[in-house]
């Protein structure tokens, strides 16, 4: 509702000013009056929190400009649904993105304070589980820099990706309790608040017109409530928002309970409610973690479509014209039953017919497929959600059933094929399978790398592809460049610009003017310096944070990710061993001095996942330990891997390790941020890889093993790791060594998990592998040393990664899925400028 008094209305349009005086200010302001600070108690965290509260009023208000543009404009919107978000932290890219952090440099010097040691408690917003999150806060950035109007919906998990502690070699798993100390930048929306239900039963009548209507009657109700992060574009006035939910109960305090000493009951209903929106990826190998599990994905996106539909028709009226202002797109398979809920909405609420109804939902939607391991799809059992979203099943049945009929009535369709098709897995446990909802309630269905997109047409999804060709779309993933370059490694930012000008955060493709330099010998040593600066900051940080000192002059090899067996972590550490064995043997030969460094984290059930970082950790103990081997090779596990430690990572880093088995990686992105930062890649054909080889040129980058037919080939005809471990004695030592206990203190069962696996059925190929990879790895020791060639390849690595901007990712689905236009932005302040 519009202010009615014209004085206000004009207090609330006035701009906040941008000039340190003012900046100072207002950071005084929130320093005395927000947080309540005297001039006797004021520490390094208060400074933060004061910093935080300030750049939220400039945030709030570009995000109110912005706000009442769209609401001037009545532009088309896109909705991101995704449970997960992998935000990291905010206020260093917010500073960023508004042109102020050089401005905000000086004002928090003036004070006596460093500004990046200040930043530094910030807590990670660890609300994701990896590439998947992260690449939907990517995307958000993206949003807003193009001017797009674009809004994240997720969950405000209390607890998001736990916090991960080594000890005696094992992941242990711990609380992350991000938002403990408060989230200065967080607006609450206590006007956003709506109902969703549970359990229950369906009742049917015949409506005034003769026509059948279904009625959910729920038996539990919980309310969601907003929670809305402002996401700024880069260079631009654009502020969207990030809209996460969180859970409350819609019944506070039974006092009745209380007051007859039952006091845990008094409170249980309010505990279960907000169970919903508690953590993060809950243990679902149990009935309650698999209800919680599907109620987090009902919840959120009922409460968002809720959100949507009541701002539509505030601004539009009638819902027939509603595809043609809101897209909604499916990150994964997780907001899936968003489908059936928009179809209960209609039917039930809104009274349409079936036909009018599935004809709007399906011009709404769209779905991002994540994966090519069938495994990874997502299914629920039928008796769980009938349980638990009973009318939901029914719609997802009458969908199923007009679907197949469909198919039958064409005559072009094996039983098999409709059978692979269906909704539903005919099994003893009958199931619903999430993506085939996905991709018959959508317009468009995307892979997420061209390799990924030709599996998925080929494999999982072949008779989908054959029915709805025209469906299929592929939309490489991208990063973003202002977090994964400019705030990441500001002395690259700044030697780049230096050549290329500063518009390249902003068109990323600008950055093959670097070719021109790749050989001049002058920008070669400054490249290097850079480089080496960060390589020695990172030094510091392993010592800090792992215990072990490390040689900045050595190649820094990574591999930081998600721990899974088919991201081969374990191939990494096997030929770790190698290189040990080598050095132990010919201790007076020449090496190249390398630090490997690894990070990530296994899924808390996830036994083999869990070994292998014990693995690591055992060598590494070892080979650190071990005075003839000295600084020719260190193996680093550094704890805890998140957003903001990889920020540090990334920068420092020589050889980027993306060596999954061909054909399993749906994209990467990590693949992208180490190559932006002139990181050199050592990888299979595989995901984004296959791109990035095309992009920076073979003789850039070092690609290794079986391509993704290969392995489809080989295992097609009875894979056997043997017939590779006969053939080469090295990997029989190297194996032998796990087996018997040599990085276990004799004990051979404590990695004969590992051992066995890997001898006997090895499903993600290491062994066939092995000897490629080897290979490949001491050319790189070999290439390492001609410093003048190993810094060309470096430059032109990231003089070629224009293509792997999310900014041409988000335009790409803009122009070819959501058909929403950018808008054109409230005219920026006068800002400062980072570069």
């Amino acid at each position: 509702m519009t202010p009615k008094n014209s004085r206000l209305i004009q207090l609330l349009a006035r701009e906040q000013s941008a000039d340190p005086a003012a900046i100072e200010s207002q950071f005084c302001h929130h320093l005395e009056y927000t947080i309540g600070k005297n001039k006797f108690d004021i520490k390094n965290e208060d400074i933060y929190k004061a910093l935080g509260f300030t750049i939220r009023d400039f945030l709030i208000d570009r995000l109110n400009e912005t706000h009442e543009l769209y609401e001037n404009e009545k532009p088309k919107k896109i909705y991101y649904f995704s449970l997960e978000f992998l935000i990291g932290r905010t206020l260093h890219n917010a500073l960023i993105n508004l042109g102020m952090f050089d401005v905000v440099d000086k004002v928090i010097k003036g004070f006596g304070y460093d500004l990046t040691e200040i930043l530094e408690f910030e807590m990670d917003a660890g609300l994701g589980n990896g590439g998947l999150g992260r690449l939907a806060a990517c995307f958000l950035d993206s949003l807003a820099t193009l001017n797009i109007p674009g809004f994240g919906y997720g969950i405000r998990y209390d607890y998001g990706i736990f916090n991960q502690i080594i000890a005696d070699g094992n992941q242990v798993e711990m609380p992350d309790h991000w938002d403990a100390d408060g989230i200065p930048y967080e607006i609450v929306r206590p006007d956003k608040v709506y109902t969703v239900n549970f359990y229950g039963h369906v009742e049917s009548r015949v409506n005034a017109v003769g026509n059948l209507q279904f009625e959910w009657i729920p038996t539990e109700t919980v309310l969601a409530a907003a929670h809305d992060y402002p996401i700024p574009g880069y260079n631009t006035s654009t502020v969207n928002y990030l809209r996460l939910w969180t859970a409350r109960s819609s019944e506070e305090f039974n006092f009745d309970y209380f007051n007859h000493g039952n006091y845990m009951k008094a409170v249980e209903d309010k505990q279960i409610s907000e169970n919903i929106s508690k953590v993060l990826y809950p243990n679902d190998t149990t009935e309650q973690g698999k209800i919680l599990r599907l109620k987090q994905q009902y919840f959120m996106v009922a409460a968002s479509l809720q959100d949507i539909l009541s701002d539509f028709k505030k601004e539009q009226g009638q819902l027939d014209l509603f595809y043609e202002k809101v897209a909604i797109q499916l990150n994964d398979t997780h907001p899936s039953i968003a489908i059936s809920e928009l179809m209960r909405i209609l039917l039930d609420q809104e009274s349409w017919t079936w036909e009018r109804a599935w004809t709007l939902c399906t011009k709404v939607f769209s779905y991002t497929n994540h994966t090519v391991l069938p495994e990874a799809l997502e299914t629920w059992s039928v008796a769980l959600m009938e349980f638990l979203l009973p009318r939901h099943v029914q719609i997802i049945n009458e969908i199923n059933f007009r679907f197949i009929n469909m198919l039958k009535e064409t005559k072009l369709y094996s039983d098999e094929e409709i059978a692979e098709v269906s909704v539903f897995e005919e099994s003893s446990n009958k199931r619903v399978r999430m993506a085939n909802l996905a991709i018959i309630g959508s317009h468009k269905v995307n892979g997420v790398a061209a390799l990924h997109t030709e599996l998925i047409k080929t494999t999982i999804f072949k008779t989908f592809y054959k029915i709805w060709p025209e469906k299929f779309t592929n939309k490489t993933n991208g990063i973003t460049p202002r977090r994964w370059l400019l705030q990441c490694n500001k002395d690259l930012s700044h030697l780049i610009a230096s050549k290329v000008g500063n518009n390249f955060p902003a068109r990323l493709d600008e950055l093959r003017e670097l070719e021109k330099f790749a050989d001049d010998a002058a920008f070669q040593e400054d490249w290097m310096k850079v480089k080496h600066k960060n390589k020695e900051f990172l030094s510091k940080i392993i010592h800090s944070e792992a215990g072990i000192l490390v040689n900045p002059h050595s190649i820094f090899d990574v591999q930081i990710k998600r721990f899974h067996e088919y991201k081969r972590q374990l191939l990494n550490i096997l030929n770790v061993i190698g290189q040990y064995r080598r050095i132990k043997e010919s201790p007076k030969s020449s090496f190249t001095p390398r630090v490997v460094i690894f990070g990530g984290k296994a899924a808390p059930g996830y036994f083999i996942a869990k070994l292998i970082i014990k693995l690591i950790n055992s060598v590494a103990e070892v080979v650190n330990k071990d005075p003839e081997v000295a600084d020719l090779l260190k193996v680093v596990f550094m704890p805890n891997y998140r957003v903001s430690l990889a920020e540090k990572i990334i920068p420092a880093t020589e050889l980027s390790q993306q060596i999954s088995t061909a054909g399993m990686e749906a994209s990467g992105t990590g693949n992208m941020k180490f190559a932006l930062n002139g990181a050199l890649t050592i990888g299979t054909l595989d995901g984004a890889n296959v791109e990035i080889q095309e992009e920076v040129g073979e003789e850039n980058i070092y690609i290794f093993g079986l391509t993704a037919h290969e392995v489809m080939d080989l295992k097609s005809k009875g894979y056997n790791p043997n017939d590779f471990i006969h053939k080469n004695s090295e990997l029989q030592k190297i194996l032998r060594m796990v087996g018997d206990g040599f990085f276990s203190h004799g004990d051979s069962s404590t990695f004969q998990a590992i051992y066995q696996n890997l001898t006997t059925i090895d499903h993600y190929l290491l062994m066939a592998d092995y000897a490629s990879y080897d290979a490949m790895q001491m050319k790189v020791s070999k290439d390492y040393l001609d410093k003048k060639q190993w810094l060309r390849k470096s430059i032109l690595n990231t003089a070629r990664m224009g293509k792997f901007s999310s900014d041409r990712t988000i335009q790409e689905y803009a122009d070819e899925i959501w058909k929403v236009k950018s808008q054109n932005p409230v005219k920026p302040r006068t800002i400062t400028k980072i570069l």
